[in-house]
């Protein structure tokens, strides 16, 4: 597959991006290597390889949930800037 600069124009315009001359030009080899690099990977001979779909074996390996101690909520609260007796205050950020 050949990267022109056709398709440089068109994946920019896809991505929002826009280039000056040097990055367009920088940008097309780039992309030129990667698909060299795709088109290699083709070659291979993967006919005895199974797909891998995790990386290890094991799957869905999870630790159980242990309690452990926590802090009251006096002493959360007490180097909080703004506070009422039971709930963080902040600043509101959304707006109707």
């Amino acid at each position: 597959m050949e990267v022109n600069d056709k398709m440089v124009e068109k994946l920019a315009h896809l991505s929002r991006l826009k280039f000056n001359e040097a990055e367009n030009s920088e940008i097309k080899n780039d992309l030129q290597k990667m698909i060299a690099f795709v088109e290699k990977l083709n070659e291979l001979n993967l006919d005895n390889v199974e797909p891998l779909l995790h990386m290890s074996v094991e799957v869905n390996v999870l630790r159980e949930d242990d309690v452990k101690g926590s802090i009251s909520r006096e002493e959360a609260l007490k180097n909080a800037p703004l506070h009422d007796e039971q709930f963080f205050k902040v600043p509101k950020v959304i707006k109707k």
